[in-house]
């Protein structure tokens, strides 16, 4: 499947109501995993890679860093892949718009762009900068040869420097501008991404972590969502797991649940069926 192909369907994926499950890898090695398992997309995850790469979760990862990871998970799957692209490493629109098209020219077709700042005295842009970092990062998508899809994030609610009115003004904004879907992550309540889904007219991601991890998939389906994705909890996940059988072989001495762990073959078998794009 070519980039274009890989493009088209990904944007077919998004349908309200209906949501299909965006799985965020953290390394080449999960994105084949979870391509091998069935996956239909593969979203990069920003803090799940500056983890493998033993850095904290913001931005110190570069984008060039990013960009490079980016393309080796698009190369190595063949289903769509989505970037997580923090603020697309820019201010300025036009730094977002220049990494809008270098990420489709990774293999990308589709990310995310946030309104966050990561200055940690003004965390979120203002309205209308944030809107018009959105609006010239959608005119650099629909200018490309292929679909690109464009997410939206209004990441206030999640950091604490706005509440979910502004977040759905926020979102309504982007759509005027001509994203493609909109995201807000760590919304208080199930019935807030209702009434976000409702209030926009273009697809709306959820990300199924933390409180949210208790809801099924019928259940975003019926707030409206069309897409669910994990962020980096599956990265956390496994160094959740990491932690647990380290503390309990290195402070105790006790290896038992090492014999849980999945064997080499099976692990081999599903790198070597996920195919490559």
């Amino acid at each position: 499947m070519d980039q274009e192909d890989k493009a088209k369907l990904f944007a077919e994926l998004h349908r309200p109501g209906d949501p299909f499950i965006l799985a965020n890898a953290h390394d080449v090695g999960s994105a084949k995993m979870l391509a091998a398992m069935g996956a239909q997309a593969i979203g990069t995850t920003s803090a799940g890679f500056a983890f493998t790469a033993g850095e904290p979760d913001g931005a110190r990862i570069s984008r060039d860093q990013m960009l490079d990871h980016c393309e080796d998970v698009a190369r190595a799957v063949n289903i769509p892949v989505s970037g997580d692209l923090e603020n697309g490493y820019a201010d300025d629109p036009a730094g977002v718009a220049e990494c809008i098209e270098l990420a489709a020219e990774v293999g990308l077709v589709g990310c995310c762009i946030e309104d966050s700042t990561f200055d940690k005295a003004k965390p979120s842009y203002d309205f209308d900068i944030a809107v018009e970092r959105i609006r010239t990062a959608a005119e650099a998508a629909d200018a490309l040869p292929i679909d690109f899809s464009l997410c939206a994030r209004a990441d206030g609610v999640m950091i604490g420097s706005y509440d979910v009115e502004e977040a759905i003004r926020r979102c309504q904004a982007f759509e005027e501008v001509g994203a493609h879907s909109v995201y807000a992550p760590v919304l208080p309540t199930i019935d807030d991404l209702a009434r976000l889904c409702a209030s926009v007219s273009i697809p709306v991601n959820v990300l199924c972590a933390g409180p949210f991890t208790k809801f099924s998939k019928t259940d975003f389906a019926k707030a409206g969502a069309a897409r669910i994705s994990l962020g980096s909890a599956l990265a956390r996940t496994t160094h959740r797991l990491m932690l647990d059988i380290g503390h309990a072989m290195l402070d105790d001495g006790d290896f038992t649940a090492l014999a849980k762990s999945v064997s080499s073959a099976e692990i081999d078998r599903m790198l070597m069926e996920s195919g490559g794009g």
